[in-house]
């Protein structure tokens, strides 16, 4: 399949911090690709390098098949872009940026309007509202019209549910399943873990290096630990005296539980439990549970520091 994205090599450094470390992708036409990792992993600055607004340090990068240095005009006019940060003008109502954004682009409202429909209806009722004045939710989707308003082929969204209600989270990602189905590629970033799931493939970006590049699926076959969910009187403690015990792998907490990883192919329960009694914890309770993103994730990210310290 044509790839919409072809990144190969690329490093990014400001002064003595590294942004992106020998960074390679290939983003297929057509697929909803996300890019996961937590905050100053380097997410922005691959973004901003794709928009061609920033330039590599060293590698190279074709958006839609055009080179990101040499051809930056032409990918500026097909791509669409929603940064992070909310950077429409605040002091013109919903209707007037969605308008100055189709002029920009030489287009209209009406030209595309079928495009942005089923969002714009829900801004509808606030058109003459500032934008300043919107809500996060409403801010998100009108800057998602604006990306859209001149049938980009490429879809670049910085994590656009960041700082959102979970309604609005989901409702956004409905979205862009529908805005699949109009064959635009789509390239999302985001912290959050639940929202991997929902990409055809993912890639872990952890301080500026790619950690794995698989689907949902294929991610979480990664992860061959035993894998367990525990609980107890007092979490902290618990914690402390996982990461303690000589077995430990991957070990944090999720919810009201924490995820316990053992470095070993085999163990029991009853191993783990024996263990925890000693440490005069009570209430204790473990289950043998099946790893998810999250998991994975973290386990890789361990994997890593290890790696960078031998």
């Amino acid at each position: 399949m044509k790839s919409a994205v072809l990144v190969e090599g690329v490093t990014k450094k400001f002064k003595t911090v590294t942004a992106l470390s020998n960074v390679s992708l290939k983003i297929s036409e057509g697929e909803l690709f996300g890019i996961i990792g937590a905050d100053g992993a380097g997410k922005t600055t691959l973004f901003r390098i794709l928009c061609t607004l920033m330039l590599a340090d060293e590698g190279r990068a074709e958006v839609l098949g055009l080179d990101s240095l040499k051809d930056y005009r032409g990918i500026r006019s097909r791509i669409g872009y929603m940064p992070g940060r909310f950077s429409l003008y605040t002091d013109l109502s919903v209707e007037e940026n969605l308008k100055f954004f189709a002029t920009v682009f030489n287009t209209t409202v009406e030209e595309n309007y079928e495009l942005i429909a089923d969002i714009y209806t829900q801004l509808e009722p606030f058109k003459k509202r500032m934008a300043g004045q919107l809500s996060g939710g409403m801010k998100q989707k009108l800057a998602l019209c604006c990306a859209l308003i001149h049938r980009p082929d490429l879809l670049l969204l910085d994590e656009p549910t960041t700082g959102v209600d979970a309604v609005s989270r989901r409702e956004f990602w409905q979205m862009l399943g529908r805005l699949k189905e109009q064959e635009i590629t789509i390239l999302v970033s985001t912290p959050y873990m639940d929202e991997a799931s929902l990409c055809d493939r993912v890639a872990f970006l952890q301080d500026g290096t790619i950690l794995a590049v698989d689907t949902p699926a294929g991610i979480t076959g990664l992860f061959t630990a035993p894998l367990f969910a525990v609980r107890a009187n007092d979490k902290h403690k618990l914690l402390t005296h996982l990461r303690s015990y000589p077995h430990a792998g991957s070990v944090y907490a999720f919810g009201s539980t924490v995820h316990y990883a053992d470095s070993r192919s085999s163990i029991s329960t009853e191993e783990i439990e024996a263990y925890l009694l000693d440490s005069e914890l009570q209430d204790i309770k473990i289950e043998k549970i099946e790893p998810g993103i999250e998991d994975t994730f973290m386990a890789l990210m361990k994997t890593d520091k290890e790696n960078l310290h031998e």
